[in-house]
């Protein structure tokens, strides 16, 4: 493999590597190393980067552990490169290739603090059982104009008319025209890539677009989906604009999801098992479907992992606030979209596009597979109605939610308690940092009234 790999190198005229790899926030972390010591590492296996990278915060910061924690972050790392993701870094001057790396323990032991693993850890459940899950990503962004005080609202940029949008635009093709060099950008550096995105819309947003993936691997689609957000991020700085996967990055405009479509098939024959061969939903389809029901609630934070994530899923906002599912039924958290019996499907569509891909995905297999083992039926499908109009089930805030999450131990025992206990512990140190701050919104109603 090192010899196909220095061939590809030479191939490619490429002179440094990055390798890449997503922090519990979905962060992209790793190391860029020029071309020749990149593959003496790998001869003398000498690549690594110190475990605590999965534990920084979204600050930057490490938290501390107490005296009773079993999270340890001292040991290095060791990186071993997934040649599968390999491919040239479009964009830069010197010429770069990327590839995405997993972290495993000096005894060769998958780090269980690295998502991708906790991802991994989930498909072989499926794998045991003679199964594939099979996702198909959709993610939300905005552009907005350049920001450099975070103290100041973000405003949409101006496209090539010289005026910013200033009301929704859902589907609008003129909206696209507006920004129509740079999208033309993002899929010229997508294809670089070797990313597989397919459609692209206009949201209701102000400069607001989703982009739509390509089914298939879930740890596949995860790379491509932390890829594709450093992508539009770089690309968007060269247009002079930022680009945003912020879950609600204004106030006055929708936010930003990461829907996630998911069906299950056959290892060996390919058939799809959320149906029957008469066509109708199977009982594993129904199953999956409880098992989503029963425990999405409880790990919200693993699709909504920030204190802006809840500011999203709020009634009326594009966001679910519950977990009915009902047959193409936007309004729902659970939709089965119209499709062919081959093609049946369940779209998750809690996670916000701030939500790291692999934990996302991870959490929402393992409630499907969890409904599946203990046969959990789901509620009657919702038919026609709003389910705005139903009770809310999901947690209103980052807090909430945490204590959902640290109570629910069936889920621990699925992605690791290890995992689980560092998760926590980072998304309470954020919650802290956020308390310390005082807002806007405090100064102006209660600095001279109260």
């Amino acid at each position: 493999m090192i010899n196909e790999f220095e061939a590809w190198i030479n191939e490619h005229g490429i002179a440094e590597i990055e390798c890449l790899l997503s922090d519990m926030n979905g962060i992209v972390r790793g190391k860029v190393l020029p071309a020749r010591k990149f593959l003496r590492s790998l001869e003398d296996n000498s690549l690594r980067i110190p475990s605590s990278v999965f534990l920084v915060t979204v600050t930057g910061e490490y938290p501390f552990a107490d005296d009773n924690t079993t999270v340890v972050i001292d040991p290095d790392a060791d990186l071993r490169p997934d040649f599968r993701t390999l491919c040239v870094a479009p964009g830069y001057r010197t010429p770069t290739a990327f590839v995405v790396v997993d972290a495993y323990k000096s005894n060769g032991i998958p780090l269980d603090l690295s998502p991708r693993q906790v991802l991994r850890r989930v498909l072989a459940l499926y794998s045991e059982q003679g199964w594939k899950p099979v996702v198909a990503p959709e993610i939300e962004f905005y552009l907005t104009q350049v920001n450099a005080d975070p103290d100041l609202p973000l405003s949409p940029p101006a496209g090539r008319s010289g005026r910013p949008e200033t009301s929704p635009q859902p589907y609008g093709l003129e909206a696209i025209t507006e920004f129509e060099d740079l999208i033309e950008n993002i899929y010229e550096h997508a294809e670089i890539a070797g990313l597989q995105i397919d459609t692209l819309i206009h949201e209701a947003g102000a400069a607001q677009f989703e982009i739509n993936f390509l089914h298939g691997d879930p740890i596949t689609l995860s790379d491509q989906v932390v890829v594709f957000k450093r992508l539009v991020r770089q690309v968007a700085l060269k247009h002079g604009v930022y680009a945003t996967f912020m879950a609600k990055p204004m106030a006055d405009q929708p936010g930003s999801a990461m829907h996630i479509h998911q069906s299950l098939v056959e290892i060996g024959t390919g058939k799809n098992l959320f149906v029957r061969d008469d066509g109708s939903d199977s009982p594993m389809f129904r199953h999956y479907i409880g098992g989503l029901q029963a425990l999405l609630a409880q790990v919200t934070p693993l699709f909504a992992p920030n204190i802006n994530s809840f500011r999203r899923m709020r009634p009326h906002h594009s966001a679910p606030i519950n977990l009915e599912c009902g047959y193409d039924n936007r309004s729902c958290g659970l939709r089965v979209p119209l499709s062919d019996p081959t093609n049946r499907r369940l779209e998750n569509r809690l996670p916000g596009a701030d939500a790291n891909p692999y934990l996302a995905m991870a959490a929402s297999l393992a409630c499907g597979y969890i409904g599946i083992m203990e046969r959990i039926e789901p509620s009657i499908m919702v038919e026609g109605g709003n389910a705005y109009r139903r009770s809310r089930t999901l947690p209103r805030t980052l807090d909430e939610a945490l204590d959902r999450l640290e109570k629910c131990t069936v889920i621990k025992s699925v992605l690791g308690e290890h995992f689980f206990e560092a998760f926590t512990m980072i998304k309470r140190v954020e919650l802290d940092a956020f308390q310390d701050v005082i807002s806007s919104w405090e100064r102006n109603h209660l600095l001279l009234k109260v």
